[in-house]
């Protein structure tokens, strides 16, 4: 079991399974397909990203070092937030962008979101988890990979 503690963005508890892109996520390339189909969950659709191409991240721990890509990055996390499918945490090694950080904020603010947002969790986090591991969010900015 190792625990790391990071920045609190959109705090919350949480436990379940973590899905990892040791490379940053094109939010654009990897929620697009699933939104515009109106789908029930997202299927990474990033085949420039071979960590997580083809894997649901829906209700997962999107762990990851930052997002990039497009400008409408936090319009594609906020509609898949709004429309439930969204990854039930975005924990980033890296400082958030600020394009990840407006998508995740107005998805709590107007869609009423609970999804989880932790940053600055480091390099060693990253390092330490991986696809499948079970990990535990709490409060107060500790994950915890069991």
């Amino acid at each position: 079991m190792k625990e790391f503690k990071g920045r609190v963005l959109a705090g919350g508890e949480w436990r379940g399974e973590a899905v990892v892109s040791r490379q940053g996520v094109n939010t654009l390339a990897t929620f697009q397909k699933s939104a515009l189909k109106n789908a029930k969950q997202v299927i990474v659709s990033d085949q420039n990203n071979a960590d997580i191409y083809g894997k649901n991240i829906t209700g997962k721990a999107l762990c990851l070092p930052i997002t990039i890509g497009s400008t409408t990055g936090g319009l594609v996390i906020q509609t898949v937030c709004a429309m439930k499918i969204a990854p039930a945490a975005f924990l980033f090694s890296e400082h958030i962008d600020s394009l990840a950080a407006s998508g995740i904020v107005l998805a709590r603010i107007w869609e009423n979101s609970d999804v989880i947002a932790i940053d600055q969790l480091g390099e060693d986090f990253l390092a330490s988890v991986n696809t499948g591991d079970i990990i535990s969010v709490r409060q107060d900015g500790t994950v915890i990979i069991e």
